[in-house]
């Protein structure tokens, strides 16, 4: 596991290692089965998309619109969240860019902390999980408060932030302080987000998520509810990166990868 992995789960244990009071929130209920609830999901999403550019970060640097929707279809039921790209623009672009792409389809949510959040967007594919680690993009100004609804991109540190989001639960203006800028809010399906199951808290293990994808969660989590796609309402496709200038042959080198050692991006609140 990383440095920066490491710290985030050090990040979020501070957090929710804090008396309850400290967040508004109640003590976890008992874990409880959800009525009428399948464990599996649809068969197109049993590796998520296979978009091409997904394998391919700096492909998707599209800038999103003024403000757009997003519609989730999920096991537990539709969620729609509105963007507002002046809030935070950098993470507006990036979630407008994920969700065109539907890098979320098949994605679980792999961590359910009730009262706090709602964590997702880490790929069913661990290949895609693998080239976005170290997809960084920086930081954005808070400039909304994280209350119950709203949408915020998980960060490990300064400049971590890649491709894992939260919704909040609670009234979770503490964390505004800490750098959680929120980007967008819950529009409808609130009471959909609130019965996602939480049975496993925080059980799930992003590392072994990341490698090892949907397969994974499948067989130590089968109940967990996860997104089956995501449609983005409004707004033109992502528009193309400038290509750099083509280089003479005799001075081609091959493409470079990104070191292995480099700090994936995969935080927690």
């Amino acid at each position: 596991m990383s440095v920066a992995h490491k710290a985030s789960y050090l990040l979020l244990g501070l957090l929710i290692a804090a008396p309850a009071a400290l967040f508004g929130q109640a003590n976890p209920p008992a874990k409880k089965a959800m009525p009428g609830k399948s464990s599996k999901s649809p068969a197109k999403s049993a590796t998520g998309s296979s978009d091409p550019a997904l394998m391919n970060p700096a492909s998707m640097k599209g800038r999103a619109p003024d403000t757009f929707k997003v519609h989730f279809n999920t096991t537990a039921g539709p969620i729609t969240v509105e963007v507002t790209r002046a809030w935070s623009p950098l993470g507006a672009d990036r979630f407008y860019n994920l969700s065109r792409h539907h890098f979320f389809d098949g994605a679980a949510f792999f961590r359910v902390v009730p009262g706090f959040v709602v964590q997702f967007g880490l790929p069913a594919n661990p290949k895609v999980s693998q080239v976005w680690a170290a997809a960084n993009i920086k930081d954005d100004a808070v400039t909304q408060s994280n209350h119950r609804g709203s949408l915020t991109f998980a960060t490990a540190g300064a400049n971590t932030r890649t491709t894992q989001l939260f919704i909040n639960l609670g009234e979770n203006v503490r964390l505004d302080k800490m750098g959680f800028s929120p980007f967008g809010t819950v529009v409808e399906g609130m009471d959909v987000v609130d019965k996602i199951y939480s049975g496993y808290g925080e059980k799930p293990d992003q590392d072994l998520i990341t490698k090892q994808g949907k397969a994974y969660l499948d067989k130590n989590f089968p109940k967990l509810d996860r997104i089956v796609s995501a449609t983005v309402e409004g707004g033109p496709a992502p528009a193309a990166p400038a290509k750099a200038p083509a280089k003479s042959p005799a001075k081609k080198s091959p493409a470079k990868k990104s070191p292995a050692k480099k700090t994936p991006a995969n935080p927690t609140p």
